[in-house]
């Protein structure tokens, strides 16, 4: 009877406790193949900072550049206009 149950758990997944084995694999192995993609991706994108560091380009501020294109164009105008007010109130302006 033993054997069984060990036999069980090693050639397929069981449902324990309410949570389906299969499903819960399929999503791990999911997550972990995008991770994957993932960190591939950083990898290029570290090598096209490297890159334009190597041409001149400030990275920090290539960095900057992006977070700012991220946004809509009025959350960036007020993120703008913010930094303004404080570096005057800091008198860095």
């Amino acid at each position: 009877m033993a054997d069984t149950a060990m036999s069980e758990t090693t050639t397929e997944t069981v449902n324990v406790g309410g949570v389906a084995g299969d499903q819960l694999r399929s999503y791990l192995e999911r997550v972990e193949r995008l991770e994957e993609e993932k960190a591939a991706l950083m990898a290029d994108i570290r090598e096209i900072f490297a890159e334009a560091k190597g041409n001149g380009f400030d990275v920090k501020i290539m960095r900057q550049v992006l977070k700012l294109r991220k946004m809509d164009g009025d959350d960036r105008a007020e993120a703008e206009t913010l930094l303004d007010l404080y570096k005057r109130a800091l008198g860095m302006a």
